[in-house]
């Protein structure tokens, strides 16, 4: 069974984006940061993105600018496979792009059970949420960034039922970002 993560950043006051659907401040120059995101991209795997982050993410990292930018994080952007799950998409142009316009837990849970590469959703609150609650989370990597916004977007919003989670693992930046890596308590 293949593995489905999380990988979202997060503000101390808990959002994963300001009321306005921004994060912005989640971006650092900073070296070792920097290189971590290029080592994750660089990992393959499959993306799992919801129509508003597969926008963001399609409209940036095939571009000139992401490569001089970023160019270890746009090549591994830009080769992995993505599945984004919208139903008002007509057609997804960002190569190695699947879309599916069905039941997101349903086709989740489908790509599970298939053999392949690790999943991992970027983003994409409202999957993350329905994905949660159905339990086919196996892995949650968050990125609390030193950032209060006051009012925001939380990735889990809608959730019905209480998620424990098990810490597994911390990784701290110089530049103020605290990884933590969770799994669901069984």
């Amino acid at each position: 069974m293949r593995k489905l993560a999380v990988f979202n950043n997060a503000t101390l006051d808990g959002y994963f984006t300001d009321v306005h659907g921004d994060m912005s401040w989640a971006h650092a120059d900073d070296a070792e940061w920097t290189a971590f995101v290029a080592e994750n991209a660089s990992g393959g795997g499959v993306l799992l993105l919801g129509r508003i982050t597969y926008e963001l993410m399609a409209s940036y990292w095939p571009t000139p600018a992401a490569l001089a930018t970023a160019p270890a994080v746009a090549e591994g952007m830009n080769e992995m496979q993505e599945v984004v799950f919208s139903r008002t998409l007509d057609k997804a142009s960002w190569q190695n792009t699947t879309l599916v316009k069905g039941d997101v837990v349903a086709a989740v849970r489908k790509l599970k059970n298939e053999a392949g590469p690790g999943m991992t959703i970027l983003g994409s609150g409202s999957i993350v949420a329905q994905l949660a609650q159905a339990g086919l989370i196996d892995e949650y990597q968050i990125v609390v960034h030193p950032v209060v916004l006051g009012r925001g977007k939380t990735m889990f919003d809608g959730i019905k039922k209480r998620l424990s989670l098990r810490l597994t693992k911390t990784r701290v930046f110089g530049n103020g970002n605290v990884v933590l890596w969770y799994e669901p308590k069984v």
